[in-house]
Order: C-alpha cells, then structure tokens, then sequence
C-alpha cells in the first residue's frame, strides 16, 4: 500500500488495502500498482472497460457488502442478474467435474505434503471427494453483492448468464479450453493451499463449492462471475486477490464459517494473514523451481500467471496486516490486531518454522520483515505507536512473571493485557519484535526504556507498593498476625522513580533481565527441597535442568540486546544509556549486604554481566581487537557517564593516587573499550558478589551440618541445613555454570593482558576494583570450578600478578588486601600440585605452553629475577590485612618460597635477597614474630580442647552439666578448634621456611646480625620448651590431622633449625642466656631425637654438638653473672637494666642503651621509647668513650677473679 488515507471512503475507492484496485481498474495513482501493472493488463485485454462512475459504484457496493456482513441472498431487485449469474456458476462445476483428477494432479505438480497448521504450512493440492449431502452452502458465507451497472451492460450480462446455463452440445474437447479448465482448477487449489479459503460465485451454486471445500478451509460465496467463470475463463486473477482477502477478512469473529479444523478464529487476522504469507512464499518456491527445472517455458501450462498471483497474494497480505493496524477497527477481526501481533511473536520459540519472523526466500523475506516497512513507509509516527502497543503487552506480560519458570495465563483488566506465556517465550517475541532495524530503532524509544534523568524532578519521586489486603473471613486472631507479619515485612518498602527497584520494574530492559532463579523463590526451593536426604545425582539432575531453562533465557536476551546494538546509532546510544543507568543506580550493589530498596536483584546484575560478557565476545581471544581498549575511556565522563567519577560519595578508588581526567579521548574504536569497563563493572556487582555469599553459605551448611552431629542430631530433617543447602545449589546454577565461568576467566586474561600493556601513568587512572575482582575470580574458580579452568590460557594473569608484587610497583599498587590477592592468586592457580601443596587446579593452567609445558614459575624470566625478593617483603607486609586473614596470606607465602627455594633458575634471586639488610631483617623479624605469637596461641588451646573432647566423651559426666553449662563449653570449644585450625598451619610453614632459608650461608649470616640473633634463639627455645618440656610429646588430641597439629614433624624442623647454627658461637650465647633454656632442656631433646628417628647422619651430629657447646656457654655465663653484681649504673642499659655488651646513645633522648635492645625495639616500633619521637636504627650514635671504659672495667674484674683462683 503505497499511501494511508484514513477516509475509509477514499481508501475504498484507491483499490482497497494494497492500493490493487479490487477490480484490477484503478486511477493509476497507486505506486505499487497492484491493479494497474503491465501483466494484468495484458490479460485482461478481452475484458469491457467501465467509467470511472461505475468503477466508484462498484467500490463503494463491495465496501457495503462487507460492512454489514451479508450471509444471505441477495435482495428481490436483482434476482434476475443472480439467477443469470448462477446458472453460469453451475455450468462452469459441471465441466470441472470432467476433468480427470489424476492428471489435474500431475499438471499442478502435487505433492504428498499434510500440513494442517492454519497460521503457517501449506497443504497438497488434492482433490477432495465431498460426500453430496455436504455440497451446500454455508449458512453464513459471505456474498459479494456486485454494484448496480448502466442497462445496457446488464442485459447483455443477463443474456450471457442465460446462454451459458443451455446444455452444451456433446463434442470433441478443444485443448485450448481443457488447458483452461486445468488452469482454473489449479487457482482454486492455490487458493485453499495458500488462503485456506473456497470460493463459489452464489449461494445457488454451493453445490459447485463443496467439491472445493475442505474442513481446514472457510466457504467465501462471491458474486463475481470473472472468479468463478464457466468452461471458457481461466478464474480468477492477480486483481481478484484483495476481494476475496477483503471476504475472508470482513468475517465475523462468531461466525460458523471459522469453525474449521483447526479453527482459524484463534489466528485473528494478523496469524491469518502472516500464514498466507509464508504458504505462498513456499508455493512461489515450489513453482519456481519447477519451472526452472523444464526445458522449454512454454510449455509450463499457466505456471508464469499462477506465481504473479502468489507474488499478489503476498503483497496483499501485508498491506492488509498494517491497514488493520493502523486502523484497527477496519476489521472486526482484527480490533486488537496489535494484541494478536505480540501473541504471533511470542509463539516463535514454540514454532520457529511457522513463525510470522520466519524467512522463506532469503534474508528479509519474512512477513513480519516487510510488515514493518510497509507500516514504516506509510507513516513513521503511526509505525511507532504500533510498536510502543505491542511492547508494553510483552512488558506488562513479563511484570507478571517472578522468575523465568513461572507461566502466568493471560489476563485483562481495567489497567493491563497481558498474553500470558513464560519468560522465554515473551523474551523471544521482544527478540522477533527486532528482527526488522526499523522496528529495534522504534523499540528503543518507547516510553518506558529509560529510567528519569539524574537530578530531575521525577527522579527524586518515591513509588510505593499498595498495602495487602486482609483476606476476607479472617479472624480475630489472623487479622492481629496479618497486620504483624506486614510491620515486620520489608516488601511496602517504596523506591525511587531512579533507583535499582524502579530499573527492573519500570524499564524494558530491567523487566526483561530481572528474570532469573532466586535462591529462595518458592519455584526455585521447590526444586532442592530435603536436599539434605537426596542423592548426589538427583540433586545434580536439578541443577543441570534449571541451567539449561536459564541458559535459554540468557540466549535469548543476548540476541534481543545485540539487535538493539546494531539496529542504528539512535538504539546503540538508547541502550548504552540503559547501561549507564544500571551500574550507576546499583553502584553499591557490590556491598556485603546492600539495600534492596536502592539497588537491583542479583538475578538482573547477573544477567547484565552476561549480556555485556557476551559484547565483549569478540574480542576475547582477538588480540588485534583488544588492542583498541582505550585507557583513556575512564578519564573521560562523556563517554562514561559518571561511572568512573573521581569525586562524589560513589567514586571508584583508583591505582594511583593522583588520577586526573583526560583532556582528550580519541579512540579509535569507541565501542570496544565501552563494553570492556562496562563489563568489568558489571561483574564487579554481580559474580564477585555472589561468589563471596556463596562461599558464606558453603561455611554456614558445614558449620550447621558440624553442629548437628555434635549433637547427634538428625542431619536430613534439619530445616536451617536443608535451607543453606537449597541456597547452595541454586547458586551452583550459575557459579559453576561452564559457559559463564569460562567467558568470566577469558574477560579477567583479556583484562590482565590490557594491563600489562599500557604504562605506568595510565594504570594509575585504571579503577583498582578491576584489579581485585581479576584475584578474586580466580581464586573462587580455582577452589569452587578448578576443572572449567582447563583449556584457557592464563599466560598474562601469571605475569600481571608477578608484576604487580614487584618492587618497580610496590608503589602503584598501594593496598596491602590487594597485593596479599596477588600473592593468593600465584599459590591457588599456578603453584604445582605436589605432596605439599594439593591442588585440583590442571597442570594444563599451571605450566606455560610456549615454554615447553614447564610451570609458569620456573619458566618466567621476570619471576625468576623478582619473585622471591617480592614475597620476602609481601610476607611482611599482610600484617596489615587483619588479624584472621594474614595468617592465611602467609600460609601460602611459605609453600611459595619453600617451591622457589628447590627451584635452580631462582637461586641467584634468594642470594641478591641479602643485598638489602633492611628489607631483609623486617621480613626476618615478621616471621619470628609471628611464630611466637601464634605458637603461643596454639599451645594454650590445645589442652582446653582436649579437655572438652574428654568431657564428651564420657555421656555421664557430660549429661550431669546442665543445658547452659554445656553449651557454654561447646561454644568456646568450637572457638578454640577455629583458633587453632587457622593458626598451625601457619607455624607448620614458618618453621619449614626457616629450615631451607637457613641451610644457605649468607641468609643463615643475616640471621645472626644484633638485631635478630637473641629474637631467633628465644622463639626457637619457647617451641622446644612446649614439644619436648613437662608436657610436650604427651599433648594428645582427638583427629589432630584435622587440626594440622604434626608435633613430631615439627620437633623435626625446629632441630633442622638448631643443627644449621651449630659452629655460631654467638648463637650458642644466645641460647644459653635466654631465659627459656634449662640445663636438661636441650640434652633431652636430643634424646627424643635419636629415639624417634627424627634425625640421622650429619644433622643429628651437629644438634648433639650445638648442645653441648650451648651448656658450656651457659656455665661460662653464670661465671660472668658475679662480676656484673656491682657494675655501675652507667654500664646498665637503662631499658632492660642488663649489663650492656654494645652500648650505644640515643639522639632524640639523649639515653643510653644496649645496641641490640635498640635495634629489636626498632623493628617493630620506629619511635624513641623513652619521648616516642622518630627513630630509625641510623640516627643511633655508638658511645665509644663508655664502651672503652666498660671494656676496662670488665678486665680488670676478669683479672682479679683469676688471680684469686
């Protein structure tokens, strides 16, 4: 239809619908020229022009006839022109009935196919045999009343009619007319193929009818003779197919003519007519080939004309569809025309073949494909309209699901029409809606796909839910906890027009990615409920069910926003707009517990972060793409929209500290570094997340699954670990989903290889949450998804990691959490599996495939020069992240260097390592201070824990205590077991890494400096003290390997340790004035050695020697004891009052102390003690003169004592 005119008058009188003119005889103002082009005009040479007036009359009657509906006879005024009329019909059945079925068949080039869809599908052109009884006509078929003509021509139609209603004569068949004949005969099988319809020209010749008439088809009766003419005409034409679409149409919605099987009434018109579309697309196929397929052209008996009038019957289609919905009252069928629209796009996942979006020819061949244009080239306004109606019925549809399984009828009320349908099917009609540009571009201007603009007056406007209403009958008593239950409720809690509630409620978008499968949705509970009493496999068999539904889903809204994305620029900035608004309204969604009246549901992050993952696709292993990741997309708010701003209350931190704005951005590929920090902010408000409470939920099932067999309870019938447990899995949906986790650990490589890029001042304006989501992903994959790992090259998160512990950025990468992550990430992903360190992490991900498959760190040039320098100082430096996490950082700092140590390519690395004495003695007085405090820790709780197992396992004495006393003591007790759980195998590492440190001369040199020589021999005697004193090697607790409490193997390296310092005489000193060594102390743990095997060969020599000389020290001591009895104050050190041996002066405070008192005090404390002013280790000033002087003293003591022995 080349122009709308909404005068339905005029429209009639342009050709109808499609501008063809009805009658083929138009004013030749029609662009498409339906009724007017070369072809029709051609054949229809033969037949008596009529004037304009008749043409108008004869519009205008047709018109009429459809608008009221006739299904009766025609009036007494023109009985004559129907009688006339249909003896000519009966003429014309009676010859077709000649024909031999057989080869009308084989002519029309049959074949054997049974569809029976009405909206879709073609049938055989089959001749049906309609008993007799059967060949009436319809009660309500629809006649086509003809407009009254001048007398002259209706005498002569009148004489016409009653010529051919004689009997003809008996002759021989002229082939001419048989070809005729088989011709007609094949228009009227296209017509129920294609158009599901039966024509005859009066209600008179229904007889004639009925043979044409199937139970898939609706009866048309029409009053044209030139469509149903007798044995001399071809039928119908090219210019008969808006009339008889115009019958079929103009049907009432309870007329008995739609109750065929199956019934068309439940099309409407818009399924109606998209059917016609494809089934005459398949027929124009079909035909085509076939006569491609013959040799000579000519002989392809009507073939040419039949395929103009499929190409017709298209083309009419179409305009008809957008004339209904543009109008859609011009139809009774079709005043809900754009209801039906929606209803034919949601049927597309459920019949994808036989959808209205379906292409038959070719790209952009659909009906809904020329639709849109069609509607599009008539008016753009209306056009928008169309589609603004049809999304809200899918968005209205889809505000009435909770989650993606549930399935909502169809409703309609004062307010709302939904079509009902579950999540995927509404989905998938908002992707078909896409599937013309035209319409994506319209889509992402309707009304309701933004949120208010920041700062506007109808952002700041609240919403709030209306109040549940008491249900009717309820008590007294219901009522009171009715209104309870609802001040406890948080679900009245209003939200803003602008906020993360109001984005998936009141945006498109947010409607269409809230859909998910919440943990505690009753849908989703129901599934893994009694998890606890259930199989492994049954539960797993739920889990894989619902990822696959939810895999559907996510497919699904990544073909509907990339349609969007590539509909034109308008829809880009549309949808990169939705974007921006949805990480900046959750921007605290990434909180421990954030508020759900501020931000979004977890479902529509994640679904947000696939979306964007999936943008981002093309250029995760594309190397040439991800080389255009602009930097400078942060520095700059216009292209980020405030989500990188570094002011504000929501500011991101950066790197550095000093990140300024860019003053020109100029990429060259705007959209690829969009998706990239999109993505990464993404995933920063969903997966991090999630993984942090999922790992929350795993603790709270063990701590509750521990609890419950303590107390010899009933593990599958508890209600909180049957809770957690159904949480559990349902997470498991996604987190361990290997689509999403592989797309989530290629984004962070992809992330880590940008980083490594791009100098120094710009990652210093990079957000340093990319930075700790890249650890925190991958330490949660290696621990929860260890095997999804395998396949992915991981090459530049080894070298990011190594780089940023590096001391070239010790000073870009400030945060001490973050840096600990690093070190977590180098332990967790590409430490090897050994009898040491069990990992499930492949040996594929640990080792460098460009390196001959030899681990990352031994193979890496830049590890080998600067790893072990780097976890030296970062082992020092996780003090600083908090009481319960640094005992695991440096867990794992241990089992890294014990492997860097038995590494050839690092051992020049641990040599330079003593190059840096001040580096060095804080590393080396971290790890002695930590081993006495948590050593200490541990030996006072372990025999309170194994006090408590013993009261438990006596049932009397543990039934005599009370309710409370009992639990008061398991409390503490599972205190005690988490202390000491966290804390041995921190000393178990420590006291290794001190063993393999120690065996290399210069390391083993440094330990014996002033500062760490007396701070080394006292942590080492306080172990000794508790593994072989009094109560040492008896210390027994139940399970101790679940403690990781091994005493033997760790008295075995604390000798190893010993053994090394054997031949340091100024070690032996220190051993003997320590006030934790005894005269039998050491002789017995000799003895335990030997006895136990713990020790052999050289080692077990040099421990026994190191003992000795340690008790003749310690006997040389006592002898000096005496002479230091009335030293004068000046030689005291005046912190500790011992006897100094270095003395040296303290600038700031102008006190004397001994040089190794200063120097240990200093390390942990870089203050003067005496005023806390500023103090370093050089500012200290050796005191000469009263070191000459106590030296003099000395002798001369020493002298007088000899000489009176």
């Amino acid at each position: 239809m080349s122009g709308f005119l909404p005068d339905i008058a005029r429209w009639a009188l342009g050709g109808g619908a499609g501008g063809a003119g009805g009658d083929g005889e138009g004013d030749g103002s029609n662009s498409n020229g339906g009724g007017d082009d070369t072809n029709d005009n051609s054949r229809n040479a033969g037949v008596t022009a009529l004037s304009e007036e008749e043409i108008r009359a004869k519009r205008m009657a047709r018109l009429a006839s459809l608008e009221n509906r006739q299904s009766s006879s025609v009036s007494a005024g023109t009985d004559g022109a129907e009688n006339a009329t249909d003896s000519a019909a009966s003429g014309n059945g009676a010859d077709a009935e000649k024909v031999d079925r057989m080869e009308i068949d084989e002519e029309a080039g049959g074949s054997g196919r049974k569809t029976n869809h009405i909206c879709g599908g073609s049938r055989p052109m089959d001749v049906d045999d309609a008993p007799e009884e059967a060949k009436k006509p319809a009660a309500d078929a629809t006649i086509i009343e003809p407009a009254p003509k001048k007398q002259a021509k209706e005498t002569t139609h009148a004489a016409a009619s009653a010529n051919a209603s004689k009997p003809a004569p008996t002759a021989p068949l002229d082939p001419f007319a048989e070809a005729a004949r088989k011709l007609r005969r094949r228009k009227m099988l296209l017509l129920r193929r294609v158009l599901l319809v039966t024509v005859a020209s009066s209600a008179d010749d229904a007889a004639a009818a009925s043979s044409e008439h199937t139970a898939a088809c609706v009866r048309l009766l029409v009053d044209d003779p030139e469509i149903a003419s007798g044995d001399t005409g071809t039928g119908f034409r090219t210019h008969h197919i808006a009339e008889i679409l115009a019958s079929r149409l103009a049907l009432t919605p309870s007329s008995k003519a739609l109750e065929t099987m199956p019934p068309q009434h439940k099309c409407g018109i818009v399924g109606y007519l998209g059917g016609c579309y494809k089934r005459a697309g398949e027929e124009w196929k079909e035909l085509r080939n076939g006569l491609n397929d013959k040799k000579s052209k000519s002989s392809a008996g009507g073939e040419e004309e039949l395929l103009d009038i499929l190409e017709e019957i298209r083309k009419q289609v179409v305009s008809y569809a957008a004339s209904s919905l543009m109008v859609p009252d011009l139809f009774e069928l079709g005043n809900d025309s754009a209801l039906q629209l929606a209803k034919c796009l949601s049927t597309t996942t459920t019949d994808p073949t036989n959808s209205i979006t379906f292409d038959v020819l070719g790209k952009n061949t659909s009906f809904y494909y020329n639709l849109c244009e069609e509607l599009h080239s008539q008016d753009a306004d209306s056009f928008q309209n169309i589609i603004n109606e049809v999304a809200k019925y899918l968005a209205d549809s889809l505000s009435k699901c909770d989650t993606i399984l549930d399935e909502p009828a169809a409703t309609t009320d004062s307010n709302t029409t939904t079509i009902g349908g579950n999540g995927l099917f509404l989905v998938s009609a908002l992707r078909e809606l896409c599937a013309n540009k035209k319409a994506s571009a319209a889509l992402a201007k309707i009304p309701r796909f933004h949120l208010p603009p920041a700062n506007s007056p109808e952002a700041s406007v609240k919403v709030t839910p209306p109040t549940p209403r008491l249900p009717p009958g309820a008590s007294a008593q219901q009522a009171r906890l009715f209104h309870m239950m609802q001040a406890m409720s948080n679900s009245r809690a209003g939200y803003l027009r602008r906020s993360g509630p109001a984005l998936e409620k009141e945006t498109l978008l947010g409607l269409v990615l809230r859909l998910g499968l919440p943990a505690e949705h009753p849908s989703v509970a129901s599934t893994f409920s009694n998890a606890a009493s259930r199989t492994k496999k049954d539960i797993s068999n739920g889990i894989d069910g619902l990822r696959r539904q939810l895999e559907l889903y996510q497919n699904k809204c990544n073909e509907l926003v990339k349609q969007l994305v590539i509909a034109g620029e308008e829809s880009r900035k549309n949808v990169i707009q939705w974007f921006i608004d949805a990480l900046l309204v959750n921007v605290n969604a990434g909180a421990s517990r954030p508020d759900r009246t501020k931000v979004s549901s977890p479902e529509l992050l994640l679904n947000l972060s696939v979306v964007l993952l999936k943008l981002c696709e093309p250029f995760f292993n594309d190397t040439k793409k991800s080389l255009l990741i602009d930097p400078g997309f942060v520095s700059s708010p216009e292209s980020h929209g405030g989500i990188y701003d570094l002011t504000g209350n929501d500011h991101l931190p950066r790197l550095g500290s000093n990140a300024t704005n860019s003053a020109v951005y100029q990429p060259k590929n705007s959209f690829i570094p969009l998706c990239f920090f999109f993505c990464s902010r993404s995933l920063a408000l969903s997966i991090v997340p999630d993984a942090n409470f999922y790992d929350m939920i795993v603790y709270q099932a063990r701590r509750t699954a521990w609890t419950i067999q303590r107390q010899n309870g009933d593990l599958r019938s508890d209600p909180n670990l049957n809770r957690y447990l159904g949480i559990q899995y349902a997470k498991e949906i996604h987190l361990q989903n290997r689509a999403y986790v592989t797309d989530v650990l290629k984004f962070y490589d992809m992330a880590a290889g940008f980083l490594m890029r791009i100098d120094k001042d710009q990652l210093t304006t990079m957000p340093e949450h990319i930075v700790n989501d890249f650890c925190d992903v991958l330490n949660f994959a290696s621990e929860q998804t260890p095997k999804m790992m395998a396949g992915i090259d991981f090459g530049n998160s080894f070298r990011l990691s190594v780089t940023f512990l590096s001391q070239d950025y010790a000073g870009l990468v400030r945060n001490y959490n973050l840096r600990a992550k690093l070190g977590d990430v180098l332990h967790d992903i590409f430490l090897p599996d050994s009898a040491d360190n069990r990992s499930d992490v492949p040996a594929s991900v640990t080792c460098d495939p460009l390196a001959g498959g030899r681990p990352y760190l031994t193979s890496d040039k830049l590890s080998q020069e600067t790893l072990a320098p780097s976890l030296l100082l970062l082992y020092g430096e996780v003090e600083h992240t908090g009481f319960y996490d640094k005992n695991s950082h440096r867990t794992k700092i241990a089992e890294l260097l014990k492997f860097l140590w038995d590494s050839p390519e690092h051992k020049p690395a641990f040599r330079r390592i003593t190059e840096d004495k001040a580096r060095f003695i804080k590393f080396a007085n971290g790890i002695v201070n930590e081993m006495n405090h948590q050593f200490a820790s541990v030996m006072e709780r372990l025999p309170a824990i194994r006090t408590v197992q013993l009261q438990m396992a006596n049932p009397q004495q543990w039934a005599a205590l009370s309710e409370e006393e009992r639990e008061t003591i398991t409390s503490r007790h599972e205190e005690n077991e988490q202390h000491v759980k966290r804390d041995l195998p921190l000393c178990n590492s420590i006291m290794k890494m001190l063993g393999f440190l120690n065996t290399d001369k210069d390391i083993r040199d440094m330990f014996l400096l002033d500062e760490m020589r007396s701070r080394l021999a006292n942590m080492l005697l306080h172990v000794l003290t508790k593994l072989v004193g009094a109560r040492g090697l008896d210390l027994k607790v139940d399970n101790p390997e679940t403690y990781n409490f091994r005493p033997k193997e760790m008295l075995q390296d604390l000798c190893i340790i010993f053994s090394s310092f054997a031949d340091a005489d100024e070690f032996q000193m220190e051993c003997a004035k320590s006030g934790y060594y005894t005269s039998d102390l050491m002789s017995k743990a000799v003895k335990t050695c030997r006895k136990l095997g713990l020790l052999v060969g050289e080692s077990m020599e040099l421990f026994d020697l190191l003992a000795t000389k340690v008790e003749d020290a310690s006997k040389m001591m006592e002898s000096d004891e005496d002479l230091y009895e009335d030293a004068p104050d000046e030689f005291l050190d005046e912190l500790m009052c011992t006897f100094m041996v270095d003395p040296v002066i303290l600038p700031t405070s102008g006190k004397v102390v001994d040089r190794q008192t200063i120097t240990q005090h200093l390390l942990n404390d870089s203050t003067d003690p005496f005023n806390r002013k500023e103090l370093s280790v050089g500012d200290i000033v050796p005191a000469v003169e009263l070191k000459k002087k106590m030296e003099s003293w000395l002798a001369e003591k020493r002298a007088a004592r000899n000489k009176s022995s």
